[in-house]
Parts: structure tokens; C-alpha cells; sequence
């Protein structure tokens, strides 16, 4: 893998930049491997990395039946927290963030991490009551949060309007460690590194069936012909059901359009993540000075990647209350992401009932936080044939045995 440094920045400009190779290589599905991973987004990038970093296995193809990092990878708004409620989230959680503060030296590409710090507002005494419970859980976790008065918030993000006429700001849930990264230079960084450990990773090769013998898995059918594994992991978001399916068997989730904008580019006014979720809306800044704002999921059941004319309404209608400074700012562009819900909010990293078949699915709203996490205990769980700690808790069987870890209710938001 050719090394990237300021040194072959320096080198590559006195020569035309002629000497930049392709940052993954693009090669034709060998006959078998020894593991599949269908889905090319961080999730499943970071899991096919894990695996040969850590457990050794590099006979392993990536396929994706679009581009990489073409799915919600590319269309999230870079939110990297971990304060949420429950152990099982907090640990998860807490590893990914622990991970991404490093990922930019272990991959050798810039992430643009930035731990800028994560402010979730609380609006209403139920949630002043709420972050203090999650601050103290947190403690006992481990993991670093506060809850810090309207003073401080207002200190924090000096273009807030801390006395909404609606729901004035009664403090905040602070994660000074919380931050933002870029969502395609992930994608990108964790391919560089699996291509060079490799491994292959197949772009525009659709999975449509799923062949088993026994119980057990032996290959998969593609656009571009049958490709034989001894495992399959399948970690592709909003279609995680339709993959399923093919497989034989039924995932406790719905596919959902979550929407998300962002605002024409100003001058630097805001340096920290803003959550307000009692009006359901979420802000950062970017780079390149565009307002990053999120709303909520559609109402209805869809695959739609187009955004939809409510929630600019509504996400836009809110957060106008609390930053009068956007009053006057115009959209740039606004978007969709399919994401797959499940009962509890909580994902689902398991094995499955056809041997040697695993999935990673129902990050919901709150996939991009745990590309790292997600990715290094599904890969030891493909590795070993049965889930760590880490991912113990988040089995399928949890739906059935009742075993549920309700973070959306018991945090107040999912995202």
C-alpha cells in the first residue's frame, strides 16, 4: 500500500502528481472464498478489516451492488457519540468512539475526525430528569459525559437561544469527546486497507439468491455469477430483510427513510454538535461551512432516497427557535437514507438460523457512531462462530426471550 504523508504530498506535486496508484483495486469474484461480506458501506468495510487485522482471514471479497459507500455510509450527518443508557449500547458505542480516535493513523487516511464535543439538549424537566439518570449511568460505564446548566450550554454554543419561546433550554447532556468525522473518507480508508491486506471488493455485483446445502451456507448468486464461502455476513442496512429472505429466514425490522439537509456555507459560528431532541433536530457545522442538520424518519415504510417536504417543515421549523441565526440561511441540498429499524432500536449483530450465515443490521438512525465498534465485533463473531462481548446482548434471540434494550426509550432518542 503506498503510504500517504506530507512527504508524498511533497513529492507527488514536484511530478505532476503522477505517482498516486489507485487507492483499492478493482479485480473480478474468484470461484470461492472463505468469507462473503455482502454490503460495501463502513459496516461491512469494517468488519472485512477487522477480520484480516485482527483474526487473520483476508480470503475474503466485499460485495456491493452499487458503489462503495454509496448507501447510508454516504448520506449521514457524521454524528460520533456514546452516552446512550444501556450497558450493551454504552460498550459498543464507547469501543467504536474509542476506535475512530485513532482510525485516521491506523488506516493511514484522513478521517477528518474532529472531537469537537456533542450537546444533547434538554428542553423539558422529563429530560433534564433523563441525561442526569444517563450522566450517572455513564459514570459507572466508564464513559465520559456530564450534565452541564443553561449557562454552560450557552457559553458552549454562543448562537443558541437558551429562552426559546417554546422549549427554552434547561441544560444539556455534554460529551466533550463526542465529535463529527467524514462519512466517504471512512468508506475509503477502510477499503485502501482491506484491498491492501488482499481482499476483494466487488462493486456493482448485486446478490439475488443465497445458496445453502444442509442448513448450512455455500455460496451466493450474483450479477456477476455464483460466488462459493464457507461464511456470509450480511451488513447491508435498509435491505438487511430482502437479503434475509433470500436466506431462508425473517429479520425483526422495517425499512425507513431518514431525512437529513444541509444549509448554504457561512463563516464559522458553531463548533460543537447540537442535539435537540424534544423538537426532534440536530446540527453541526462542516468544513466547509455548511450547516448539517437532521431530522427524523418517515412515517411510513419506504426505500425512497429522496428527501421529503415535512420534515423540512418541521426539522427546519424547530431548530429556527433555538439558532434565530439560520432564519435566513438557504438549502443547498437534502437528502434520504434507508435504515433499518428494529423493535427495540437497538441493532442486531447474531448469528442466524442457516449455518455460517451472520448478520449486522438495525443501527436504525445511528449507524455511522459505530462503523468501528460494529465492524470489530462482527468480525469476531464471524471469526469464532459465535458472538463476544460485545455483541452477545444484541442476538436475535433477544426478541423472543424478551431480552429487549430499549435505548429509545429509556435515552429519549435513537439516533
Amino acid at each position: 500500500m503506498q503510504r500517504y504523508s506530507a512527504f508524498a504530498v511533497a513529492r507527488e506535486a514536484l511530478r505532476n502528481h503522477t505517482g498516486w496508484t489507485r487507492a483499492w483495486a478493482s479485480r473480478a469474484p474468484r470461484s470461492k472464498y472463505d468469507v462473503i461480506i455482502v454490503g460495501a458501506g463502513g459496516h461491512g468495510l469494517a468488519t472485512a478489516y477487522y477480520l484480516g487485522k485482527t483474526f487473520g482471514i483476508t480470503n475474503v471479497a466485499v460485495l456491493e451492488k452499487g458503489w462503495l459507500g454509496g448507501g447510508n455510509t454516504g448520506r449521514n450527518t457524521t454524528i460520533i457519540r456514546s452516552n446512550y443508557l444501556q450497558d450493551p449500547s454504552a460498550a459498543i458505542y464507547e469501543k467504536s468512539r474509542s476506535l475512530y480516535e485513532d482510525l485516521s493513523q491506523d488506516l493511514n487516511y484522513n478521517l477528518m475526525f474532529s472531537p469537537r464535543g456533542v450537546i444533547m439538549l434538554a428542553q423539558t424537566h422529563h429530560e433534564v430528569r433523563g441525561y442526569q439518570r444517563t450522566a450517572h449511568a455513564n459514570a459507572l460505564q466508564g464513559v465520559q459525559t456530564e450534565f452541564i446548566g443553561p449557562e454552560r450550554v450557552k457559553e458552549l454554543v454562543p448562537i443558541i437561544d437558551v429562552n426559546g419561546p417554546r422549549y427554552p433550554v434547561l441544560g444539556g447532556l455534554w460529551q466533550a469527546r463526542g465529535g463529527t468525522a467524514r462519512h466517504d473518507a471512512v468508506a475509503w480508508g477502510y477499503a485502501r486497507a482491506c484491498s491492501d491486506m488482499g481482499m476483494d471488493i466487488i462493486q456493482q455485483c448485486e446478490v439475488t439468491g443465497v445458496s445453502t446445502e444442509g442448513g448450512q451456507v455455500t455460496g451466493v448468486t450474483t450479477t456477476k455469477g455464483d460466488i462459493g464461502c464457507d461464511k456470509l455476513g450480511l451488513v447491508v442496512a435498509g435491505h438487511s430483510g430482502a437479503l434475509a429472505a433470500m436466506a431462508g429466514f425473517r429479520l425483526p425490522i422495517e425499512s425507513v427513510a431518514l431525512q437529513a439537509l444541509v444549509s448554504e456555507p457561512i463563516k464559522p459560528c458553531m463548533d460543537v454538535v447540537v442535539m435537540a431532541n424534544t423538537v426532534h433536530g440536530y446540527m453541526s457545522q462542516s468544513d466547509k461551512g455548511e450547516m448539517v442538520i437532521g431530522g427524523g424518519t418517515d412515517g411510513f415504510n419506504n426505500y425512497t432516497q429522496r428527501g421529503s417536504f415535512h420534515h423540512i417543515e418541521e426539522t427546519v421549523r424547530a431548530l429556527v427557535e433555538t439558532f434565530p441565526i439560520i432564519s435566513r440561511l438557504k438549502m443547498l441540498r437534502q437528502w434520504g437514507g434507508i435504515v433499518d429499524m428494529t423493535g427495540d432500536r437497538s441493532p442486531i449483530i447474531s448469528k442466524t438460523p442457516v449455518g455460517g450465515v451472520f448478520v449486522n443490521c438495525g443501527w436504525g438512525t445511528g449507524g455511522f457512531k459505530a462503523i468501528p465498534g460494529s465492524g470489530w465485533a462482527a468480525a469476531e463473531m464471524i471469526a469464532r462462530g459465535e458472538p463476544g462481548p460485545l455483541a452477545e446482548a444484541f442476538s436475535m434471540n433477544r426478541f423472543r426471550e424478551g431480552r429487549f434494550i430499549d435505548e429509545s426509550v429509556a435515552a429519549g432518542v435513537a439516533h
